[in-house]
């Protein structure tokens, strides 16, 4: 890799650049200085089809003129701007300057509205339509690649819409995910818990939490080998907001539905990463985005 970074390089593109151009002009030097030799009716003595014959002009001094502008051009902006291996130029031009002053004009732009929705409590911001419309678009571009572009998720990615939130709904709490991001982690739990069959008897008993089909003598077998669960959701299966570990007497299942899926999570456990944002975007970005998510369960303040 060192052979790509060292010092060669840049002696090897300076010199093929201002080789190239040197050329152009040596070129157009010797062009303007060449007479024009040709026939007393000045053509080349080429003839096609019986009577058409080349002429021998001179290139258009217009023409010559457009090239050497273009060297000279050539030659003053890479004086000025990068393109002389690692000659930076005289102007310090960087495309990381650029996208940063951009960046900066863009904020001072929209501060003052960012100002005003910093001013509302996050249900306000929820209300006001040009909160939300800014609210949608940051989610479309950061959050939909997951939870889709109707915030529904699917497997795996949290439905956003539904009310049910591992870590808590409340606005500071979406924010706050929103920040830091999470990680949830589901440890492999089968060899606390027993044998196969007793893993599937588990799987049962965690299905008739919520209602699910099931077979109730399994489940009855079942029961004893949650307290292996019960440490993060709980003795009565409602999960803890504070782990992030899910309420299992609900109809949510995040990462499937069925016997199958269930076995399976015990048996390998189960891990999922939710980014920060934080580096992103902007704390004001992320109180905005916040609140629209919230509003995504809270339709007329209504969960």
């Amino acid at each position: 890799m060192s052979d790509f970074v060292n010092n060669f390089w840049s002696v090897y593109v300076t010199l093929i650049t201002l080789g190239g151009i040197i050329f152009c002009a040596v070129l157009l030097f010797v062009v303007a200085r060449k007479k024009v030799v040709s026939a007393p009716d000045n053509t080349t003595g080429h003839v096609w089809d019986g009577d058409l014959r080349e002429l021998n002009n001179p290139m258009p001094r217009w023409w010559m003129w457009l090239f050497i502008i273009t060297v000279i051009f050539g030659v003053a902006y890479l004086a000025a701007y990068p393109g002389l291996g690692s000659f930076t130029g005289k102007l310090g031009w960087t495309q990381v300057g650029a996208y940063e002053a951009e960046q900066a004009k863009a904020k001072a732009q929209i501060a003052p509205l960012y100002a005003r929705f910093a001013a509302m409590t996050p249900e306000e911001r929820a209300q006001d339509p040009q909160a939300m419309a800014i609210g949608e678009r940051l989610f479309m571009n950061n959050c939909a690649q997951c939870h889709g572009s109707d915030a529904r998720g699917g497997k795996s990615f949290p439905n956003l819409t539904d009310g049910d939130w591992l870590h808590g709904g409340t606005p500071e709490k979406i924010q706050e995910t929103i920040t830091e991001g999470r990680v949830g982690v589901m440890p492999p739990m089968a060899a606390a818990v027993g044998t196969p069959d007793d893993v599937r008897n588990l799987a049962h008993y965690v299905l008739s939490l919520s209602g699910s089909p099931s077979d109730s003598l399994r489940a009855s077998l079942g029961k004893s080998k949650f307290t292996a669960c019960a440490a993060c959701h709980g003795m009565d299966g409602k999960g803890n907001q504070a782990l992030g570990a899910p309420n299992l007497t609900d109809d949510v299942w995040l990462h499937g539905w069925g016997e199958a899926a269930i076995i399976d999570i015990v048996n390998n456990g189960k891990q999922n990463h939710m980014p920060a944002q934080k580096d992103k975007l902007t704390p004001e970005q992320i109180g905005v985005l916040a609140s629209y998510v919230w509003s995504l369960s809270h339709k007329q303040g209504t969960p």
